[in-house]
């Protein structure tokens, strides 16, 4: 079926905005910038996961479960610490400290939580910031602070979701790359 090339789709107005609001958002506007500017405006830009849902990503689950360094130094790398020591040392000593401080001292008034949480929640933001996603299910530092573990898998799951690097999430994953493009040249003496 041959589409006629003056035909324009109605516009998506999404749910709760009505076509008033609509229009007054785009007048003026060419269609494409238009259906930008509603989804920013509109906040539709969601997790592409659930704190929770860490069985949807099984290695991440694991990897989180059993080397949070290893996991929170990999998402630092992506947003721009530049190394995969660095984080996973701090990150490293941090747990250390509030694993002892809380089987010694019965919590201590959450401080060596507090610790690692506010070394962690920054990074957090980062990625936040860089998606315009929203502080959800609590702030940053509550999330952190309370599941960890989660933040660290949900902050990995959105950043192979939108890295576009495929094989971010997969180590193990082939590497494709095009052949290398073919010139047909003359024979010598013709």
């Amino acid at each position: 079926m041959k589409g006629n090339g003056s035909y324009v789709p109605p516009p998506y107005i999404p749910l709760g905005q009505s076509e008033e609001d609509y229009e007054a958002l785009t007048a003026g506007i060419n269609d494409v910038k238009a259906s930008a500017l509603v989804s920013i405006s509109d906040g539709s830009v969601q997790w592409s996961s659930g704190i929770c849902a860490c069985c949807d990503d099984t290695p991440s689950c694991c990897i989180g479960t059993f080397c949070p360094c290893y996991l929170f130094a990999k998402n630092a790398e992506f947003l721009g610490s530049g190394t995969l020591a660095g984080p996973c040392v701090v990150h490293c000593m941090l747990w250390t400290l509030a694993s002892s401080g809380c089987f010694m001292y019965c919590i201590l008034l959450g401080l060596p939580g507090c610790l690692l949480s506010s070394y962690a929640y920054n990074y957090r933001k980062i990625l936040r910031t860089k998606y315009n996603l929203p502080e959800a299910p609590c702030g940053d530092f509550a999330t952190h602070f309370f599941c960890h573990i989660c933040a660290l898998c949900q902050e990995y799951r959105e950043i192979c979701e939108r890295s576009g690097d495929p094989n971010y999430g997969d180590p193990k994953r082939p590497v494709i790359t095009a052949p290398p493009v073919q010139k047909m040249e003359p024979r010598p003496g013709e």
